[in-house]
């Protein structure tokens, strides 16, 4: 698989636009669930695909924005509960008492908070930092709508 991985990302860096390689994201299952991924965009947090998979369960969106920082959004059951998030921010003062103890553990750990929130307890750092088990595309659509 990491062989796989390489050659992949070798290929997107070869494309000139991002959005070329939206719709391609990694996929690592992990006890109670499974994390996606995407180590050159914020494809995986676009909220069209948390509505789409978050039925029956809750699922966070998170992108690392180089310019603005920790980005997140929380969907549970198809519904977006949370938009423009800042997770491993806070607390804030609308907070939950549950929310305001994940913001003070996991302070400035973005990702241990996301895993947090949604309850995935991955036994390694391999859905993180790679390679995934899979590379899917997503089917065209417009991933932005809800």
């Amino acid at each position: 698989m990491a062989e796989e991985s390489r050659r992949l990302l070798a290929a997107l860096g070869e494309s000139d636009e991002l959005d070329d390689t939206l719709l391609l994201v990694g996929v690592t299952t992990v006890p109670g669930g499974c994390v996606l991924t995407q180590p050159w965009g914020y494809g995986p947090s676009m909220p069209g695909l948390h509505t789409r998979v978050s039925p029956g369960t809750v699922s966070y969106g998170l992108y690392a924005n180089p310019k603005s920082g920790n980005q997140g959004s929380i969907h549970r059951d198809g519904v977006c509960e949370g938009w423009d998030l800042h997770p491993g921010g806070g607390p804030y003062a609308e907070d939950t008492a549950e929310k305001a103890l994940l913001s003070y553990v996991y302070h400035y750990k973005a990702v241990a908070y996301t895993l947090a929130c949604t309850g995935l307890r991955p036994t390694d750092a391999r859905a993180i930092v790679g390679p995934p088990d899979h590379w899917v595309e997503l089917p065209e659509r417009d991933y932005w709508k809800v």
